[in-house]
This record gives structure tokens, C-alpha cells and sequence, in this order.
């Protein structure tokens, strides 16, 4: 019973959600809980109509293999299980209990007298009131086996007076007649069907302007980009030339949230449809650079680790203050026609949304104004702008109308805003915490990147939200081909694919499986198919990981290389991958399918190795116009022996006479000092996460290698500041149970200079605590159910119980912190209620055990138990008895319980 309360109430250790939701994922439903010890009437299910359908029954709790509720038989007393019962939550059979000199209970016997309350129950009575409206069915609950007393050891009630119901008279036993039941009478009723409505203020996307203009939030925020059109002088209305194009327009609507998913605004777009454009009449050139994601993680890493104050600014109506080269005509914007002159056509004097040369020209305007305040272009990014003087140091990225700003110093930065908004009309948004639809979290060991939002967006687009998840986004040692039935409608794959592509901006464990089902993206199949699902099911139990950049000493490169020779089954090509650190930050990453067969292994590896020296030379190249240059050779660490050998000498020429030439320009890197290629073991090859489908026990080592963890807990959380110290403390602090020497608090605070030491005798009786034992397992938490289960046994309870039990033994999941508790006669027995369990899990959730987590205790580590693990794959990781510091999820579930 008090476990199956708990899961459904909201923990702190899982962030405030409920044990239920993290297992299920949804919501618990609380219609079907009850009053413990009330009276109840189960429905019972009899061989002959003339039979009686119910009888009084206590409530006694929720069974764990079945749906309904446990009743104790007053009569028979015996547990009756069923999920029709009709309660009386205001009587209580047995109200009280009286503990005796010996510490056991008063029971009911034979010879003893029932209470008024039982009287009544017992008794036949013909003027009760009708029994409330049956129950709904109970709706799957935990695993929970509540101690069950018989009839004999019930505890005595507490006497109370006679209802007014009933006289003293005695009472006449009526003539048992056999009167008709009917559900009426019975009390059974049809089932309420009970709908949870959620009303949304929201306003839905119109889908055209006509539509939105019946809307007071659409027609409010079209109104504002209309007015500010006009404002900015964007066009000039004259009567339509003869013989010339005219640029249709339209209306754009979405809804614009916040980095926590609330909506922000309304935000409405008039474009023009550029594809009515005529190449050579009203448009020319139409390339326009944005900034590379590797870019944008480098400078982040450099302002993270130097602690630099960085910034997000957004400028309003970006393109609109692009100078068009062209002669380019619109039609007047939907529903804003001039009724003066309806016929007149809008001559364009400034860039539009939706014109082909648009992006360029605002680019163009952008970078013309950022030289005039003394930025520099940077030639390996062209999006990227730099600032550098004896005095300061700025770094501006620009991703369309996007801006990153990041300075040495917060006045310098701020003066920079102040010359770009006399410029452009544009919002400083402050910190950096939301561009590009990418969370950033700022703390003092760095900044945290994560796209939980995007990814939720994109479980909900595949209706894969409730999904069970999964530890790998690949599976290990599965190829795929061109095999399988092909898709009747490859519209969703695409989507899907597509915008799985842009999260790995900050997941690089998904790098090599979405770049897997990237190259069936002309001609999908079910497999392939099957494959995407199993990406959103690993996502759907990581939503909270994300990149980590730490504040890092040092800016040295190094990269892993790594290529899967013959990965694909048709082709035969070999699949590389790569991943290239600054420092501890992971700044760039690949996972590329190689455009020629490799005759060998060497071949393949070598050609890899080549792709990673581009990389990091052109990282290098940024860094230097950074004004951060490395000083030390790039590490680039290869697993293959081969490889290196060629990376540095023309060896085995028979073999790889055929590698076309440009490809050992990684020896003159080598012979320059630029690059030393090294040798790393396999089982630290990280790029082997960009190859192939690894074990999940290499694949979560991998990604904790790469960065990619969950975000960090709250630094002020628990933690001493020494700002106390700062006003004036007084002499008491110096009893507290202080793990700091008196040398150091004397350095903290002179006035402890005359304290010989910090031991008092009122401390030592009162404070004397057990030494903490550093953990022997690992502290690591699960990221999907079932990959982590604690355990413990309580017991033996002075109190036998009259079944027998005097041990319960819990299994705590570690992700969702569900509970399963079973009452044990002896110690012995937690083995069965293991496999019963893992075999309920198993038929449940299709999914096993990973890793049972418990103290040594013998039965735990008995051979039969041993074997049992060892076949079903189930780690055991043990502690030492009675250590809560090395298990203590499941000993403190069990002082709650």
C-alpha cells in the first residue's frame, strides 16, 4: 500500500516527477485510490443467482498482479480480489488498535464480542441507505505486496455508540427470503466515461490571410509588420510598367516560444515568392554565407574557458536593410491593398523576405558596416567577424539575422551593441541562453548546449512521445541495405531525417546513425524505416543530454580517427568518422561514407586520417586569426598501424600505389611538425562512435568521453559559500564540524589566529559522525528503466506477522525510482522475487534488467543467484553492508517505507 502511494507521488530525485510517469510516461490517474481500513463491498461472482453478490469487507489494498482492490472478508476472512467494489470511506470496521504490554496486538477471536460497528455490518438490514456508485476499474499499478492479516488478527475496534439508526431493542431476524438483484439495487452503475479537457488559449497557425485577419493576435501581428514596412521605407507605390515581372507576395505565420516551450509571441511575415523571380531580369547573384557549427563551438569554447561575458542579439527585419542591385516589382501585400490605388504595384527599394538575393544583400550591408567599426572578415569563416587591439578582443558570429557577440570585457561589449543599434534596428537579448533553437546554460564550469525542446518537437512530429526507449541509437553488428518493402508515402522519413540532421549540432552520439539513414533518403524502405524509429527511441530516453563546454587551460588539438573498412554490405565502401577536441571540448565531428572501395583496412584508415588533418589544419587556421594559436603539434590518434606508418614514410608502395596523390599531403603535415599521428588502442578509439553500431556498455563510456552528458546539477545546491566569512564571524564557527584545517580558517578569518585548535568536548559527544566511505561502484545514473536497479532486504521485524513474514525485500529503478516491495518469511526468498519480477519486466516492457545494484549480503551473492544473472546478462554491483554512502537508494527507501 505505501509503495503504491509512493509511485504515484512526485519525487525530488527525478526532478519532481512521479515514479509512474518516468515508467509509463503518463500521468498517474488518482480516481482509484482509497481509504485504508474502510468498509467495502466486493462484487462476487457466484454459482447460483439466489446467492448473495457482495459481503462487508475491510479494504486492505492494491494487489501487484492484477487490477482491482484487496478486501478482507469479515465473514470468511479471507482476501477477496476484485475490481467492483462499492466503498463506505467514512466506517471503519476496526478503527483503533490497542498495543498490549508485550508488544503485540489484540486480535479478534470466537469468543469474543464484536463491536457495535461489526453488529451493524454483520447484521442484515433492510433501511441502509444505497451504496455509492461503483468504482472505476484501478488502472495498472506497481508491484506492491502489503502485509495481509487474517481474521484472527484484526485489530480490536474502538467502541462507539449506537447509530440513531439503531435502538436497543433487540433485533428480529428477518425471514430469509430471496429477493430479485438487480444492478439498481446492487448499486452497479455504467461506468462514467470521464474526459480531461485542456482549453488552449493559443491561437492555431492560420492558413491563409484572410483567415488570420479574423484573428485579434494574427491581425494584430500582421498589422505590426505592415507598419514596420512602411516605416523603413521598403517599397514606394507606382502604377504598374508595361512588359515587366511582378514578384508575387504572401503571408507567413508562426508561433515563436521561449527556450521552455511557453509561447512568446505572434509573429506574421510578408515574403515575396522568389520562385516567381527571373534569373538575369530581377535577380543575379544569390550565395550568401552563414557561420559553420564547428565555428561557432570554437568561439564558445574560447569565451567559456577565458570567461568572457557572451551575448545573443536579434535584428529586426534583417533583410530589409539589404540595398537590392536589381529593379524588382511586387503586388500589393494580401489584405493591406491601397483603395486609392489598387492597381499600383510596389517598386522595392530595400530587400524582402523571399527574394532570391535578399540573404546576400543583407549580408553584404551587415559586413560593409561591421569593417567600418573595425571588425575584420575572417577568410576561413566568412560569417565570422573579429575585433582585435592591445586593449580588447571580440568575437561576432553571424547566422542571418542571428548574432553571437563575445568580448573581453562587458563595457566593450556593450559599447559594440550600442554602435550596431545606431546601425540596425535589433534587441539585445542578453546572456547567451537560447539561439537557433539550442538551449545554453551558463555555470562556472562552463556552458551546457542542448536541443531538448527540438527534440521533443520532433518526437511529437513522429507520434513517438510515449515510446518505449532504448540505449544505442544504432543497433551493434547491423548493416543496411537497399533491402525490405519501400515505404508508400517517404514524406515523413524525409522530414524526420532532415530535422534529425540539424540536432546533431549538439548530439554527435546520433552522428552515425542518422548519416546511416541518410543515404536511403531517395528510396526509403520499412528497415530503414525501423532504423529512424530506433533514433527516436534512444532520444526519446536521453531528451535531457546535451554538449558540454568546460573551462579548459589549455588550447591544444587533438582528434581521434577511425574508419569502419567495408561497412556497407552492397557497395563496399568503408564508413569514416572523426572527432577533433580543443582542449576538453569537443569542437568538431563526421561520420562520412568514403566516395571509393579500399583495397585494405591500412587503405581506408589512411584515408581517414587524411580527412582529420583537413579539419584540424583548418581549425588551426582559425584559431591563429583568433589570435590563439596552438602551440604544439595537432595529436591525430589512430588504431591502425598501418596507417600511421604511411602517414609518415612511403611504405607498402604495392599496396597503395593507387591512392590518388592529394591524399599524402598528411606526410608534409607530418614532416612540417603540424600533425603527429600516434597509435591509441581500440578500446579508447572514440571515433568509433561515428563508424559503427557499438555494445551499449562501450557506446555510453564513448559518449561520456565525447561530452555529451546530462545537464549539470545546480552549483549553489548544496554547497558552503565563503562569503560568510566577510562579515566579521564570531568565535563559535570554530566548534562547527568543519572539514577545513585551522590554518586555513585562520588565513579565511584573523580572528581565529588565537584558537589552538578546533575540537571542543561538546562537539565530539554530540557530532561524532561514522567516516564516510567513498563509493565502490560507480555513481553513474541510469538514463533509460531497468538499466539500473537497487536493492536491499529490511528485516527481521521483532513482530511476526500471523502469515509468517517477518522480512520485505524492495527493488528500486534507478531512472524512473519505482518501487516493488515483497514480504519474505526468510532471506532466502529474495531470488524468487527477483525472477518474478525480471519476468514481469520482461513481458511487460520487452526490455531486461542491466544492472542489479545491492550490498553483499549472502543472499544476494549465492551461486544460484550468480548463475541466474550470468545467464540473463545482468551485471551485479555489490557493497558493503549497512553502507548507506555506497547503496543508499535502496536502504533509504526502505526507513520511508
Amino acid at each position: 500500500m505505501a509503495s503504491h502511494v509512493l509511485n504515484l507521488l512526485p519525487s525530488t530525485s527525478i526532478h519532481n516527477d512521479t515514479p509512474h510517469f518516468r515508467l509509463y510516461r503518463k500521468h498517474p490517474s488518482y480516481t482509484h485510490l482509497r481509504t485504508f481500513g474502510c468498509l467495502c463491498y466486493p462484487y462476487l461472482t457466484t454459482n447460483h443467482k439466489l446467492e448473495p453478490r457482495t459481503t462487508p469487507c475491510v479494504f486492505l489494498g492494491y494487489p501487484s498482479q492484477h487490477r482491482g482492490f484487496r478486501c478482507l472478508d469479515l465473514h470468511s476472512r479471507k482476501v477477496i480480489i476484485s475490481r467492483h467494489v462499492v466503498f463506505h470511506e467514512s466506517i471503519f470496521p476496526f478503527g483503533a488498535v490497542t498495543p498490549s504490554q508485550n508488544n503485540s496486538y489484540s486480535f479478534l477471536d470466537d469468543s469474543s464480542d464484536p463491536s457495535p460497528i461489526l453488529q451493524q455490518i454483520l447484521q442484515p438490514n433492510t433501511n441502509t441507505q444505497a451504496p455509492p456508485p461503483i468504482v472505476q476499474p484501478l488502472p495498472s499499478a506497481t508491484a506492491t505486496h502489503d502485509l495481509i492479516p487474517t481474521a484472527t488478527n484484526l485489530p480490536s475496534p474502538t467502541p462507539v455508540s449506537p447509530s440513531s439508526t439503531y435502538t436497543d431493542h433487540p433485533v428480529t431476524q428477518p425471514t430469509p427470503t430471496h429477493h430479485m438483484t438487480t444492478r439498481a439495487k446492487a448499486g452497479i452503475t455504467k461506468p462514467i466515461q470521464r474526459l480531461n479537457l485542456h482549453i488552449n488559449t493559443t491561437s492555431p497557425v492560420p492558413r491563409s490571410h484572410l483567415q488570420a485577419l479574423r484573428d485579434p493576435n494574427w491581425q494584430k501581428a500582421m498589422n505590426e509588420e505592415y507598419h514596420a514596412l512602411i516605416k523603413n521605407g521598403t517599397w514606394t507605390l507606382v502604377p504598374r510598367p508595361p512588359g515587366v515581372n511582378i514578384v508575387r507576395s504572401m503571408w507567413l505565420f508562426r508561433h515563436k516560444f521561449n527556450a521552455d516551450g511557453s509561447l512568446s509571441r505572434y509573429k506574421a511575415r510578408l515574403v515575396a515568392n522568389g520562385r516567381s523571380q527571373q534569373p538575369g531580369v530581377d535577380c543575379d547573384e544569390t550565395f550568401s554565407p552563414v557561420v559553420k557549427p564547428a565555428t561557432i563551438r570554437t568561439v564558445l569554447s574560447l569565451a567559456v574557458s577565458r570567461q568572457w561575458p557572451i551575448h545573443q542579439l536579434d535584428v529586426k527585419n534583417a533583410f530589409l536593410h539589404g540595398h537590392l542591385q536589381e529593379t524588382v516589382y511586387m503586388h500589393q501585400p494580401p489584405g493591406f491593398r491601397d483603395t486609392n490605388h489598387p492597381d499600383y504595384v510596389c517598386h522595392l527599394q530595400r530587400s524582402l523576405y523571399g527574394l532570391k538575393q535578399a540573404p546576400r544583400a543583407w549580408y553584404q550591408r551587415f559586413a560593409h558596416h561591421a569593417k567600418q567599426l573595425g571588425f575584420h572578415q575572417s577568410r576561413t569563416d566568412s560569417s565570422l567577424f573579429i575585433y582585435h587591439s592591445d586593449r580588447a578582443t571580440a568575437y561576432l558570429l553571424l547566422y542571418v539575422d542571428d548574432i553571437i557577440l563575445t568580448a573581453t570585457t562587458t563595457d566593450f561589449l556593450q559599447n559594440i551593441i550600442s554602435q550596431l543599434s545606431q546601425e540596425f534596428s535589433m534587441t539585445d537579448l542578453g546572456a547567451l541562453n537560447y539561439f537557433l533553437g539550442i538551449s545554453a546554460v551558463r555555470s562556472p564550469n562552463g556552458l551546457f548546449l542542448s536541443q531538448k525542446q527540438y527534440a521533443t518537437e520532433i518526437l511529437e512530429r513522429a507520434n513517438m512521445t510515449t515510446c518505449n526507449p532504448c540505449n544505442t541509437p544504432a543497433e551493434p553488428n547491423r548493416k543496411l541495405d537497399e533491402s525490405g518493402p519501400p515505404m508508400s508515402d517517404p514524406t515523413l522519413y524525409r522530414s524526420l531525417v532532415g530535422a534529425l540532421q540539424y540536432l546533431t549540432f549538439t548530439r554527435p552520439d546520433i552522428t552515425f546513425a542518422v548519416q546511416q539513414i541518410c543515404l536511403y533518403m531517395h528510396d526509403p524502405r520499412e528497415p530503414h524505416f525501423h532504423a529512424l524509429k530506433r533514433i527516436l527511441r534512444y532520444l526519446r530516453g536521453t531528451l535531457d543530454h546535451g554538449l558540454q563546454l568546460h573551462v579548459s587551460s589549455t588550447s591544444d588539438l587533438r582528434a581521434y580517427s577511425d574508419a569502419d573498412w567495408g561497412g556497407m554490405p552492397v557497395s563496399r565502401r568503408s564508413t569514416s568518422g572523426y572527432c577533433v577536441f580543443l582542449g576538453d571540448n569537443l569542437v568538431s565531428w563526421s561520420s562520412k561514407r568514403q566516395g571509393v572501395v579500399s583495397r585494405s583496412s591500412a587503405e581506408a584508415e589512411y584515408r581517414e586520417v587524411a580527412n582529420a588533418v583537413a579539419e584540424t589544419s583548418w581549425i588551426r587556421n582559425l584559431l591563429r586569426e583568433l589570435h590563439s594559436p596552438p602551440h604544439k603539434a595537432t595529436i591525430i590518434y589512430c588504431d591502425n598501424v598501418s596507417a600511421i606508418f604511411m602517414s609518415s614514410n612511403p611504405v607498402q608502395h604495392q599496396r597503395t600505389k593507387h591512392i590518388e596523390m592529394d591524399i599524402h599531403f598528411v606526410r608534409d603535415k607530418v614532416a612540417l611538425g603540424h600533425v603527429r599521428v600516434l597509435h591509441v588502442p581500440s578500446s579508447s578509439q572514440y571515433a568509433d562512435i561515428f563508424t559503427k553500431g557499438i555494445s551499449t556498455t562501450l557506446f555510453h563510456d564513448f559518449r561520456y568521453s565525447l561530452n555529451v552528458r546530462k545537464p549539470p546539477p545546480d552549483q549553489t545546491a548544496g554547497g558552503y559559500g565563503l562569503y560568510i566569512f566577510e562579515h566579521q564571524p564570531s568565535r563559535s564557527l570554530a566548534c562547527s564540524n568543519s572539514s577545513s584545517p585551522l590554518e586555513n580558517l585562520k588565513k579565511l578569518c584573523p580572528e581565529f589566529s588565537s584558537l589552538p585548535s578546533l575540537q571542543c568536548e561538546s562537539c565530539q559527544f554530540s557530532k561524532h559522525q561514522r567516516i564516510h566511505l567513498s563509493p565502490r561502484v560507480s555513481n553513474k545514473q541510469a538514463s533509460s528503466p531497468f538499466e539500473l536497479v537497487h536493492s536491499d532486504v529490511w528485516g527481521p521485524c521483532p513482530i511476526t506477522s500471523k502469515l509468517g513474514f517477518k522480512y520485505f525485500v524492495t527493488f528500486v529503478d534507478d531512472y524512473s525510482r519505482t518501487t516493488w516491495l515483497y514480504f519474505m518469511k526468510n532471506r532466502s526468498e529474495v531470488f524468487t522475487h527477483f525472477c518474478s519480477l525480471h519476468a514481469e519486466i520482461k513481458t511487460q516492457f520487452k526490455v531486461s534488467i542491466q544492472t542489479l545494484r545491492s550490498d553483499n549480503a549472502k543472499e544476494y551473492l549465492s551461486q544460484t543467484f550468480q548463475s541466474y544473472m550470468l545467464q540473463n546478462g545482468i551485471l551485479h554491483e555489490s557493497s558493503c553492508v549497512d553502507t548507506p554512502a555506497q547503496n543508499g537508494v535502496a536502504k533509504r527507501k526502505n526507513r520511508h517505507l
